[in-house]
């Protein structure tokens, strides 16, 4: 995948073109297709999104049905578009290439995007067949399933890079060897038609739950914020936030924390999260005085969490509440103290960097009204809310919820340029056909934005179905032994083998993987422990959002962090120097999920009252300031090492005070330990303020 950003990255600095590109890197389709191509892409994304638009509302279809045409459409969309071998110039010489050129792909990536579709649809084309012969494959089944299997690694290739499918490919190769290798490894196996059973013919493999959150819930909630975006909304909360914090000291950086938190909210993509408020925000933030690499990586960081934060939260989301078996709302909820606790951490941030570099904030002449840009744009408001009152009001299923809100969505693009044309005195019909082709385009680019997902979907879920097979035993066993039975120990493997693998998988993908083979085992660990006579009880959906969470910070993690490339881009930096600032900006969101294992107050877990709620996010939030001051050396004024161990104690008391109250109080009663952690806090801040004044004075 890098090197598909660098590739984009050279061609445009600026514009609306440029960060349409960096977008199409992130999904791996070409933003730059042109002809025939082009033509057929738009037309194919658009009936992708009128068909799962169809399917959750009037058209009623098995699962497996919309799975398989979900599947066909993304997997014709990746051949159609990206070729086989890229070669540029005239080097090729071969008459044979000639005769097949067709724009930047050829009639062979055409042939095998029509096999490859009709293959994903072959459930569903002999679907009472397969049904009645389950586990028995035919030949014709079994070459069809060898034809679907072969063609979706390989498309996931093009889409999103080798390393998934080659991960996958170890895998099956596991499950073909398995009874060969020696006894540490060995796994009894499996035949060719149990393997093309599971995989192709069953929802234990390509079939499975992550294709089918990607399928329903997933495409909807992508095109929801493509369509938003598209509408103008992404514009909006830029500027919101630009005119609302831009006058105040660092106003810019928290301009683009805020803009990156609106924004997240209804994308849940970090890159194109990167490179809607980045062209905006990382200008302002060089100009006010950041220094290239610390704009760029304020802003990797502030679109790295936008996947954390509810509603969307990215696809990985929605397929934690089916692993869970819990309503999507549950994970929002668990998901929400955390996720903008990390918010407000980054904004502390912001602030120390403003203060360690003596800057000030945007005059106000340089700032757009606040209340105008509201007023303007308060119409992006509405489907937003629909959304929530849904989702939270309502209790709806996400499905249905999102529906809805890309319904009054879809109404207020149509109806935005007559208004405008109302107002302006001009003509309605005109207003009213721009309004059409920025529909259709918004739900031709929603449809091209899901091929990276659904192709990650459907690949891990042939990791999973290999896991299902018999070999998630055997690897779980594997990993117990590496970790010694020891919790912390676990945590730290799938900390840092979530950061491998998110350098090349896509976060979805990477949770996918992670969660399959470690959080069974952390919740087996967690039982046996007792921390001051309370058993330690990790709750599966806990277990679930630490792999997601180590999984969303690979995505600034050097040498190959997606993400600070574009932003590096952007900047006109280097990604490598962007990558090391963000991740050492998101260290604060790291100790988290590290956190919330032990202290499942932070996530919610057993806590329904919105006061108490209320309270615990403002306590998290002082505890992410806390960690946050430690890891930049700097509070009110820079930090000794006394005031380094003083923050460490505030930090730990303020995201684990069980910790420390469990010495001399019952668990019931742990909440007294955030008087101790804000008493510290208070302390500091007097100690740095009284040391601060004594030098000011002696300088004077």
């Amino acid at each position: 995948m890098p090197h598909k950003m660098i590739e984009h990255i050279e061609q445009s600095p600026n514009g609306d073109d440029y960060r349409e590109k960096l977008v199409a890197a992130e999904h791996g389709l070409r933003g730059d297709t042109v002809g025939i191509t082009r033509i057929i892409t738009m037309i194919l994304a658009l009936c992708w999104s009128l068909f799962q638009l169809a399917s959750a509302s009037i058209l009623l279809l098995d699962t497996v049905y919309i799975r398989a045409i979900h599947l066909a459409f993304a997997i014709s969309l990746v051949y159609f578009n990206i070729p086989m071998i890229k070669i540029s110039g005239t080097s090729w010489r071969w008459d044979l290439r000639i005769l097949l050129a067709m724009n930047r792909v050829t009639i062979l990536d055409y042939l095998l995007g029509i096999i490859a579709a009709v293959s994903a649809l072959y459930i569903v084309l002999d679907y009472e067949g397969i049904a009645s012969r389950a586990g028995v494959p035919t030949t014709r089944d079994i070459i069809f399933g060898l034809m679907l299997v072969v063609l979706l690694l390989e498309a996931t290739r093009r889409v999103i890079g080798p390393a998934l499918p080659i991960i996958a490919s170890i895998f099956i190769l596991y499950v073909f060897t398995g009874p060969h290798l020696p006894d540490f490894l060995a796994f009894k196996g499996a035949s060719l038609s149990r393997f093309i059973s599971q995989m192709t013919m069953d929802t234990e493999g390509i079939y499975g739950v992550p294709l089918h959150v990607s399928a329903t819930v997933v495409f909807l909630f992508v095109l929801f914020g493509t369509m938003l975006e598209r509408a103008g909304g992404g514009n909006f909360f830029i500027q919101l936030a630009i005119s609302g914090l831009g006058r105040f000291r660092g106003g810019a950086a928290k301009a683009a924390v805020l803009g990156s938190a609106l924004t997240g909210v209804v994308s849940g993509s970090s890159i194109a999260n990167v490179v809607t408020t980045g062209t905006f925000t990382i200008p302002l933030m060089k100009k006010v005085g950041y220094p290239p690499e610390k704009a760029a990586a304020v802003e990797v960081a502030s679109s790295i969490n936008g996947q954390l934060a509810p509603p969307v939260m990215g696809a990985a989301a929605f397929i934690i509440a089916e692993y869970v078996n819990v309503p999507y709302i549950e994970v929002a909820k668990a998901a929400a103290i955390p996720a903008f606790a990390a918010y407000a951490g980054l904004l502390w941030i912001t602030h120390v960097e403003a203060c360690k570099l003596g800057l000030r904030g945007l005059s106000k002449s340089e700032l757009p009204s606040f209340w105008t840009t509201l007023k303007e744009g308060l119409h992006f408001l509405i489907p937003i809310c629909m959304l929530l009152y849904e989702l939270i009001i309502m209790q709806h299923s996400a499905e249905m919820s999102v529906f809805r809100a890309i319904v009054v969505l879809a109404l207020i693009m149509l109806g935005q340029p007559v208004v405008k044309a109302f107002v302006h005195k001009k003509s309605k019909r005109k207003a009213l056909k721009e309004g059409i082709k920025t529909l259709l385009l918004s739900l031709s680019a929603g449809g091209s934005n899901m091929a990276g997902v659904a192709m990650a979907t459907a690949s891990a879920g042939i990791i999973v179905g290999c896991v299902s097979l018999g070999l998630g035993q055997q690897i779980t066993s594997f990993v117990e032994i590496l970790s010694g039975g020891n919790i912390f120990l676990l945590l730290l493997i799938t900390a840092l083998a979530s950061l491998l693998l998110g350098m090349g998988l896509p976060t979805t993908a990477n949770y996918i993987i992670m969660a399959s083979l470690t959080a069974p085992i952390l919740v087996q660990l967690a039982s046996g422990i007792v921390v001051h006579g309370v058993a330690l009880a990790v709750p599966l959906i806990a277990a679930h959002l630490y792999c997601f969470y180590f999984g969303i910070l690979a995505d600034d993690t050097p040498p190959v962090g997606l993400a600070a490339y574009a932003a590096a881009a952007i900047a006109d930096t280097s990604p490598i120097a962007t990558g090391i600032q963000g991740f050492l900006y998101d260290i604060r969101t790291a100790i988290l999920p590290l956190m919330f294992i032990f202290n499942h107050d932070i996530i919610l877990w057993g806590i329904d009252s919105v006061p108490e709620g209320i309270f615990l996010f403002f306590m998290t939030v002082l505890g992410c300031m806390s960690f946050a001051s430690l890891t930049q050396g700097w509070f009110i004024a820079k930090n000794t090492l006394p005031d380094a161990l003083l923050l460490a104690c505030s930090t730990i008391i303020m995201l684990y005070p069980a910790l420390l109250t469990g010495f001399f109080l019952p668990h019931d009663q742990r909440y007294w330990g955030y008087l101790i952690g804000i008493g510290i806090m208070g302390l500091l801040a007097y100690m740095q303020h009284a040391r601060t004044t004594q030098t000011t004075e002696a300088a004077a």
